[in-house]
């Protein structure tokens, strides 16, 4: 009942209106993936605080400059700096229902963030409004109610709210990087946000690992280790950290990825004397083998509608990319480009394959259509990057670089622009993975 009457006064004090009434969810405004594309300036005021507190002072600020951290990390904002607004201060602490949209154009700002907080001990009610400054009018609004260590993911969630509305699609500020960290000749799996916090330490192998991979509902991690003294395949569910094996033949047991549905995962073996495919039914453990081939076949990728397998062979005499059926049949080569291709991961949306290519000594990351035609460099860094991996949303790629002693862990945008480190070091930061939503 307190949480019930506290909720009412809040909406009195800041005169709420029905915010599910406002939204333009299912409605693109931006096409942001258009190679025309530039960055939207969108101003974020500090919060209105309705009731006074020892912490309320400084999350006035910390909300606007935590939402437009994220956008920023986002690539497609341009974030207006607080000193260009026009608006005084009073007018702000009126909070949205007066809104001087020429005020806000007249800076170049295209959308505007406003939002108010109550804090009451440690429960927090926050409220964010979204307005299309040059329509004038409100896109989405959306009402929180946490408890005050939580203010993090609830920004999170309304700037993927931000992005829902504005491209249509949902945001992955929630999703996570796996990774593997090496010290020496150890090394275990790592798992980090988006915009770079909460690392967390997910395996306690010291041994050397390699090729995380995340289940499609993201329940499950499969990866390698040397822990026992060979390449085994292992699976852990992340919900009790319980590990595993399941795949231990003599030689190599690399895991590859899962299907869109999580039935199956593929993997290369080396039980029958030679690299092969494999795809183990996950349900009854059964393995069916997918290539026939004298060549070396490695590091296959699912389509995500299930129907193709984009695999590496050596079988033309250098390492190229290859696509067959989900069963096996009707193998064609794609890449002809570089004497050097290998990793394809393709993407959630479709499209397109990225990849690992030789170019002028050094390993870039490229993309190309599904059929091989029109690769692109994705990567031009003075330095080798590799295990390209796609974001849920297809809009970005993660990878590692190597350059001298540091090695890193980056995230671009899947147009080329806007490349960050995420986490990087003179250990060795290797093989991301990137999760579902």
């Amino acid at each position: 009942m307190h949480r019930f009457n506290r909720l009412i006064w809040f909406m009195a004090a800041i005169g709420v209106f029905l915010l599910s009434s406002f939204s333009a969810y299912g409605r693109v405004y931006l096409d942001i993936d258009s190679p025309a594309f530039h960055k939207y300036p969108i101003a974020i005021t500090d919060f209105k605080k309705i009731n006074e507190g020892p912490d309320t002072e400084k999350l006035a600020a910390w909300f606007s400059d935590s939402l437009g951290n994220l956008l920023n990390i986002a690539g497609f904002f341009n974030i207006i700096d607080k000193k260009a607004f026009l608006e005084s201060p009073t007018q702000s602490a009126q909070y949205p229902e007066a809104v001087s949209f020429p005020d806000w154009s007249a800076i170049g700002a295209e959308y505007l963030i406003k939002g108010g907080f109550s804090l009451n001990k440690k429960d927090l009610v926050a409220e964010f409004r979204l307005y299309d400054v040059v329509k004038g009018e409100i896109l989405v609004g959306k009402r929180y109610t946490a408890g005050y260590e939580d203010r993090v993911a609830v920004i999170k969630k309304f700037a993927d709210e931000v992005l829902y509305a504005l491209t249509g699609e949902k945001g992955i500020f929630d999703s996570r990087i796996a990774f593997v960290m090496k010290k020496g000749d150890k090394s275990d799996i790592y798992t980090i946000a988006f915009d770079g916090s909460s690392l967390t330490r997910v395996t306690n192998h010291n041994a050397l690992m390699i090729s995380p991979r995340w289940s499609p509902d993201g329940r499950h991690l499969s990866f390698t280790s040397f822990k026992d003294g060979n390449s085994d395949l292992y699976l852990m569910d992340l919900s009790n950290s319980r590990i595993s094996k399941l795949a231990g033949f003599r030689g190599l047991n690399l895991s590859g990825y899962w299907s869109p549905d999580g039935g199956k995962l593929l993997m290369t073996l080396s039980r029958d004397g030679n690299e092969e495919i494999y795809a183990m039914d996950m349900a009854s453990r059964r393995l069916q083998r997918l290539t026939q081939n004298y060549a070396i076949d490695v590091s296959p990728s699912w389509s995500p509608d299930g129907k193709k397998i984009a695999f590496v062979s050596n079988r033309s005499g250098s390492p190229q990319i290859y696509v067959m059926d989900a069963d096996g049949g009707n193998v064609n080569r794609i890449s002809y480009e570089g004497n050097y291709n290998t990793a394809p991961a393709w993407s959630p949306k479709g499209g397109r394959i990225a990849y690992i290519g030789r170019s002028d000594g050094r390993f870039q990351i490229f993309t190309m259509k599904e059929d091989g035609s029109e690769p692109a460099p994705l990567t031009r860094e003075n330095g080798d990057c590799e295990s390209p991996s796609w974001s849920p949303d297809g809009r970005y790629v993660a990878f590692s670089q190597k350059a001298g002693k540091r090695q890193t862990i980056c995230v671009i945008n899947a147009n080329g622009t806007n490349k960050r480190v995420l986490f990087g070091g003179k250990e060795g930061y290797v093989s991301p993975s990137w999760s579902p939503r």
